[in-house]
């Protein structure tokens, strides 16, 4: 895995930085909040979502780090599947300003070639405008084209194809032909969502679309089998933190400095993989003396509720440290 990935975070925070320069607040505002909207998946459309300069400006500062740290997460869970691979070459399908690039650079060391497809020039141009500010000659030399996200979708084979925050903003027929294209010509396929429960809903039925294809799952399931969860009475999510920009704390108010993201991912894979045998499904409560594990297992197992306790020592102390997301037990 590649150790530069919090030196890319901080890259991507200060180049994010001069975004909104000369971009009146009011209407910086007014843009995210309709962003919102369309993030969280209550405006299906079969047009871009992102239509000018001002609204792009405004996601890429709202919504990048965070869209950047969910894609690592879910990039870390295969890549603890598959330790000793990394693709070679990357489609991020409607990728926008290039979040998921961003992910994908600061999980591996590559891949050698990736490309950017999205229906919205603006955000192309200002994602290609990013990328020139890095220091990464992968994101420098990153291909940003144009292209109809929806039926009739056609993508190159590669390593490794990533769709992050987009199949909310699709229609139901949209949304199978774009998973159905990834799972054609990706040697591996990683689709985030918002962690809603709608985003989860559709995070499961791409899993089954991605299963039905040939693909093994490679995370957060430890297996191929149906998802344990009872529809409507919970969801499968998890989190990651990111610092709070300027912006943020204008739309949203608060005083924290970080906000969590939460999102629901599914990996899979054409080759082998090494699942984790479980995975911690929620934060683990700590108690005195015990900590409390909620995890999904192997199949059969289900949903299942561990006590870990100060008696059984280096397994208590590692279940101190544990965190959402994370597999469990703990490598040797």
């Amino acid at each position: 895995m590649n150790a530069s990935a919090p030196t890319s975070a901080e890259t991507l925070r200060r180049t994010l930085g001069g975004l909104l320069d000369g971009l009146p607040p009011k209407q910086a505002t007014a843009a995210v909040e309709r962003l919102i909207a369309s993030y969280r998946g209550q405006t299906p459309t079969d047009a871009p979502v992102l239509r000018d300069r001002s609204d792009v400006a405004a996601y890429a500062a709202y919504r990048m780090p965070a869209t950047f740290e969910a894609v690592r997460g879910a990039l870390d869970g295969l890549a603890e599947a598959v330790p000793d691979w990394a693709p070679g070459s990357h489609v991020d399908v409607g990728g926008g300003t290039g979040a998921a690039t961003w992910a994908v650079d600061a999980t591996w060391d590559g891949p050698r070639e990736t490309t950017v497809l999205d229906w919205a020039e603006p955000a192309l141009a200002l994602g290609r405008e990013l990328a020139a500010a890095s220091s990464s000659e992968v994101l420098r030399a990153a291909a940003w084209r144009r292209a109809v996200i929806g039926s009739g979708l056609a993508l190159p084979e590669v390593d490794l194809v990533t769709v992050s925050y987009v199949l909310g903003e699709l229609t139901a027929p949209a949304r199978t032909a774009v998973v159905a294209e990834a799972a054609r010509a990706g040697q591996a396929v990683v689709l985030i969502e918002p962690g809603t429960p709608e985003g989860y809903l559709r995070i499961r039925e791409a899993r089954d679309q991605l299963i039905e294809a040939g693909l093994r799952i490679a995370a957060p399931c430890p297996h191929d089998g149906t998802c344990p969860i009872e529809v409507g009475q919970d969801w499968c999510h998890f989190s990651a933190r990111v610092s709070r920009s300027s912006l943020h704390r204008q739309v949203k108010g608060g005083s924290l400095p970080y906000e969590d993201e939460k999102f629901s991912y599914v990996a899979a894979t054409r080759f082998p993989t090494e699942p984790a045998a479980s995975r911690i499904t929620r934060r683990p409560q700590i108690r005195k003396g015990l900590v409390l594990l909620e995890l999904c297992g192997p199949e059969g197992d289900g949903l299942t509720r561990v006590n870990v306790t100060k008696r059984q020592g280096d397994l208590y102390k590692a279940a101190r440290d544990a965190d959402w997301g994370q597999a469990w037990p703990p490598a040797p």
